[in-house]
C-alpha cells in the first residue's frame, strides 16, 4: 500500500448528551474527500473514548462516506493482541486500507512490545503503519514484517529519520499504484471489479443495443522502501519533507487542511522558498492548537466549516478565551 501525501487525523463528533454523531462524522468525511487530502485517519484523536460498538459503527460510516480514491487508515490503541485484531477486522471489512497501530496503554517490557507488534502484523488482515514510540533498533526489525509498511511518528527530526532511512534502506516493497502514481484504494479495485463484471454485451440484449460500464481500473507498480509520515505537529515538516519523509498527518490538518495541503504542494511543485513560507504561516496556529488538545482541534473544526463540537467527558469544551485564540490563529489559513 502507498502511503503518502497530507492525512487527515478524523475527529469523532459527539451529540450533546454525549452520544457519537454519525451524521455529522458521515458529513465531515464527505467533505474531506473534497480536499486534496490523499488519506483519512479514523480514531486518532478520540478512538480511546468510544465503545466497541461505536468504533464499529464509526469505521463503517467513514468507508461509506469517503471518497473511493482516498486511503483509509483505522488508528488502533488497545492493550491485547486479541483486541488490536478485532478493529483491524472490522476496519476491513468497512473498506479501509491499512491500520496503524500505537503502542498498548499498558505498560510492556522490550520482548512484550515486540510480540505485541508482530502477532497485530502476522494476523492482521490490513497492512500495519507503526506508532512513534518505538525505537530505531525495534523499528528496523519490525520494518521487515511483510505486513508492516510505515511509520506515523510524532515528534520526528531529522536525525531521527535519517537514522530510520539508514536502518531500513534495505526493505523494498512494489505497491500498486494508478498511472499518475497515486494510491491504489481497496474501494477502488473493489469499483474496477464491480465494473467489470456488470458489462453487458450488445449481442446479449434484445434490442442490440450495447450498455457501457467504466473502464477497468489501470494500475502500475512502484517500488518504495519503508514509508515514514511525520505526525502531530507542523514544527519542522517542511525541512522533513525535504529530507524525504513521504507526507504528514498534522493534527491541524483537521481543521485546516487547505491551508496544511498549500504547503505541502509547494514542496511537491519544486518551490521549496514558497513552501517554507507558507509552513512558517503553520506554526503558530500549530502550536496554539496543540497547547489547547482536542478541544481546539475541534472548534477550530468548527470554525471552519466542519463539524467538531464538544469533546466527550471528562475532557472540556474550550472556554471563550480559548475560541478567540483558535479563531485569532486560524484567520490566515480558513478554508
Amino acid at each position: 500500500m502507498l502511503i503518502d501525501g497530507m492525512h487527515i487525523p478524523l475527529t469523532v463528533p459527539f451529540n450533546r448528551d454525549g452520544e457519537s454523531y454519525l451524521r455529522k462524522l458521515e458529513y465531515n468525511v464527505g467533505r474531506y474527500s473534497l480536499t486534496p487530502a490523499a488519506g483519512l485517519v479514523a480514531l486518532a484523536a478520540e478512538g480511546a473514548a468510544l465503545s466497541d460498538d461505536e468504533v464499529g459503527d464509526a469505521l463503517r460510516v467513514i468507508g461509506e462516506a469517503a471518497a473511493p480514491e482516498k486511503v483509509l487508515v483505522a488508528a488502533i490503541a488497545k492493550d491485547s493482541v486479541r483486541g488490536a485484531l478485532g478493529i483491524a477486522e472490522q476496519a476491513a471489512a468497512a473498506g479501509f486500507d491499512a491500520v496503524f497501530v500505537a503502542a498498548p496503554p499498558v505498560r510492556l517490557s522490550g520482548n512484550e512490545l515486540l510480540l505485541y507488534f508482530r502477532a497485530v502484523a502476522d494476523a492482521s488482515p490490513l497492512p500495519v503503519m507503526l506508532g512513534s514510540e518505538l525505537s530505531v533498533d525495534v523499528i528496523a526489525e519490525l520494518a521487515r514484517h511483510r505486513n508492516v509498511v510505515g511509520l506515523y511518528d510524532d515528534g520526528l527530526t531529522l536525525e531521527r529519520y535519517r537514522a530510520i532511512v539508514e536502518a531500513t534502506q534495505d526493505v523494498k516493497r512494489e505497491v500498486a499504484v494508478t498511472t499518475v502514481f497515486a494510491p491504489v484504494t481497496r474501494r477502488m479495485l473493489a469499483a474496477g471489479d464491480a465494473g467489470e463484471a456488470g458489462f453487458v454485451t450488445a449481442e446479449s440484449l434484445v434490442g442490440g443495443t450495447a450498455v457501457a460500464t467504466a473502464p477497468a481500473l489501470k494500475t502500475r507498480s512502484k517500488t518504495v522502501g519503508f514509508q515514514v509520515m511525520v505526525a502531530g505537529s507542523a514544527r519542522g515538516v517542511v525541512e522533513l519533507l525535504e529530507a524525504g519523509v513521504a507526507g504528514a498527518m498534522l493534527a491541524l490538518s483537521a481543521c485546516a487542511p487547505q491551508g496544511v495541503y498549500e504547503a505541502y504542494a509547494a514542496f511537491k511543485d519544486g518551490n521549496p522558498a514558497l513552501s517554507a513560507e507558507k509552513g512558517q504561516r503553520l506554526l503558530e496556529a500549530d502550536a496554539a492548537i496543540r497547547e489547547l488538545g482536542i478541544a481546539g482541534v475541534k472548534y477550530g473544526c468548527d470554525w471552519n466549516g466542519y463539524y467538531g463540537g464538544a469533546p466527550r467527558l471528562p475532557r472540556l469544551p474550550l472556554d471563550a478565551e480559548g475560541r478567540v485564540i483558535v479563531e485569532w490563529v486560524l484567520a490566515g489559513i480558513r478554508n
